[in-house]
């Protein structure tokens, strides 16, 4: 069992800058630079397990932890942030009561930024219906011992990530909550159905094997939105044995998630860690007025996704060198 940080840590040694260079790196890198632009930035941070940039420096996990905890805040009328700097939960409000998505690090966080902030937001934290495991982290999983006890709503992931948790975590810190008991289980083509909400599960291993994303609709005024929520970012995995079968799997998994957002029109893309979709950022956005900065449309969507399965790519190369 590793101690380090589960989605963000890199995991891998640094490429000789001859790796890093050649000309097959160096076309992957080009092809998710082109498509990160200027506005997807935070992505292309994926390129530098395969070509490192000297000197820079990255702010940790522990660093985002302590800066104050930004305010909880509402994305669309049935979508709400409660989370900090380093990582995200996400309320679904349901005609039957809530859905949230991740329940971050621990009990502390639990009580004190998704409950406190659910309830600034307006939000009964008794309506907590289900709470959806996006992976088998504790940065996602650490808190689920303080909602079950007090609200006791439905734990959720896939049957993949239950065993792990169950028999070999990836990685632990001591400040993580312990696993969650073995709840609900859910596969690709799941369905949550909650009132007059529905959330497809997407299967995306690679970040862990049992990786979800989810799929299900955000209203604002009278627009309804697709969304996407990835479930599993960083290539965290680079120095297990397993890290060729890992990234085939994300970069399979980037390719069909791009085609189905393609298909359904998915204009809006967040994850489950500010660093990535900027959530923090985007809420301040919009206590100033103006049109709502999460609405990315379908070609920014697609675009995010090129930038990971490029990034992944490159790495690739380097991993199999």
């Amino acid at each position: 069992m590793a101690t380090a940080c589960a989605c963000c840590a890199v995991w891998a040694l640094d490429p000789a800058p001859a790796l890093a260079q050649s000309p097959e790196v160096q076309r992957h890198l080009a092809l998710a630079r082109e498509a990160a632009g200027t506005d997807l930035l935070s992505y292309f941070g994926l390129s530098q397990i395969a070509a490192p940039t000297p000197g820079l420096r990255r702010v940790s996990p522990d660093e985002l932890m302590r800066m104050p905890t930004p305010p909880p805040g509402q994305a669309f009328d049935n979508l709400f942030f409660v989370g900090n700097r380093w990582v995200s939960a996400w309320a679904v409000v349901t005609s039957d009561g809530i859905i949230l998505i991740d329940a971050m690090d621990n009990d502390d966080e639990a009580e004190h930024i998704i409950d406190a902030g659910m309830r600034k937001l307006g939000l009964d934290p008794k309506s907590i219906k289900m709470v959806v495991v996006t992976h088998g982290h504790g940065d996602h999983y650490g808190g689920v011992g303080y909602l079950k006890r007090k609200y006791n709503p439905q734990i959720i992931a896939s049957t993949l990530d239950w065993t792990m948790m169950e028999t070999a975590l990836e990685f632990d810190r001591p400040d993580w909550g312990r696993p969650p008991q073995r709840d609900v289980a859910v596969d690709d083509g799941s369905v949550l159905r909650l009132g007059d909400t529905s959330i497809d599960v997407l299967l995306t291993p690679g970040h862990t094997m049992g990786t979800i994303s989810l799929l299900f609709n955000a209203r604002s005024g009278g627009a309804t939105h697709r969304v996407m929520l990835w479930g599993g970012t960083a290539f965290n995995f680079g120095r297990r044995a397993d890290r060729l079968t890992r990234i085939d799997a994300y970069i399979a998994a980037t390719d069909r998630a791009r085609e189905i957002a393609v298909r359904q029109n998915v204009d809006v893309f967040i994850s489950n860690h500010n660093i990535y979709d900027q959530a923090v950022e985007k809420l301040e956005t919009m206590a100033r007025g103006g049109p709502n900065p999460f609405v990315l449309g379908s070609a920014t969507t697609a675009r995010a996704l090129t930038v990971m399965n490029e990034c992944a790519k490159a790495t690739r190369v380097v991993w199999s060198s």
